[in-house]
């Protein structure tokens, strides 16, 4: 089923509140005001493995269990507050691990200035020339926030309330590609719940590597979607074989 939306609305989520500008670096598309067509047939991942080998070698079971969804945004201006108004309502919850894939350093310093402001959620980010022993100190974090997550989701009662304002902060990783863990080198995978990809991957190879490297056996994937980028998404679900669905309008829906 193809799912039209009117991209004369900031994004197709009711999450999300109209309240910047048009920019002038928007797309040739986006100019136009053209509308988009994105494949919304189901809600869940197919039950067909990913093929292609992935640095961790994960089992097809593995991926079957990830849950693929995407966020369709009117305008490239609207993206970066898209993000920011979504990772402030997943990270209301008590230490929820978060990763935010970017393709380049820009995008990454941009996307940690603009969530740094957000006082529950703590942000770090892994990039080139980032010390070795500062990386670690991230990745030790990050793997210390699943583990308050994991926890926290093990308590049927949910009750948190002894957990200090710090502890329950949720964490979020930005990254770039050239800077995942480094898992053919000894490092281990991190396991977000949450993988958001700010800037969608153009290779099934990429995609599937964020995943190995960066997701949890129960986690999501959400896709950030611009109207030029949505020819790129059908591919990615097509070489894949994954059913990427219309993101809820409730995020809380996914956990």
């Amino acid at each position: 089923m193809l799912v039209k939306f009117d991209l004369g609305k900031k994004c197709n989520s009711q999450i999300i509140e109209d309240k910047t500008k048009r920019k002038p670096d928007a797309s040739p598309a986006e100019q136009r005001g053209e509308s988009i067509e994105v494949s919304a047939s189901a809600r869940a991942m197919a039950a067909d493995a990913l093929e292609t080998p992935s640095p961790t070698s994960q089992s097809p079971s593995y991926y079957s269990q990830l849950r693929h969804f995407y966020l369709a945004v009117d305008r490239l201006g609207f993206k970066m507050e898209t993000l920011v108004d979504l990772l402030r309502m997943a990270g209301r919850r008590p230490c929820l691990p978060m990763v935010v894939c970017c393709s380049t350093r820009d995008e990454l310093d941009a996307v940690c200035s603009a969530v740094s402001n957000v006082s529950y959620i703590s942000v770090a980010s892994l990039y080139s020339d980032l010390a070795e022993a500062e990386r670690l100190s991230v990745l030790e974090k990050f793997r210390q926030a699943t583990a308050g997550w994991n926890q926290i989701s093990t308590h049927q009662s949910g009750d948190d309330s002894e957990m200090g304002k710090e502890e329950q902060k949720s964490y979020l990783i930005v990254v770039t590609d050239t800077c995942l863990p480094l898992v053919a080198s000894g490092e281990s995978p991190i396991a977000a719940r949450v993988l958001i990809n700010y800037e969608l991957p153009t290779k099934k190879e990429i995609y599937t590597r964020r995943m190995a490297t960066c997701l949890a056996s129960d986690g999501i994937v959400i896709n950030m979607v611009v109207g030029g980028e949505v020819v790129t998404l059908k591919s990615l679900e097509e070489s894949s074989s994954l059913v990427i669905a219309e993101m809820p309008i409730d995020i809380f829906e996914l956990f």
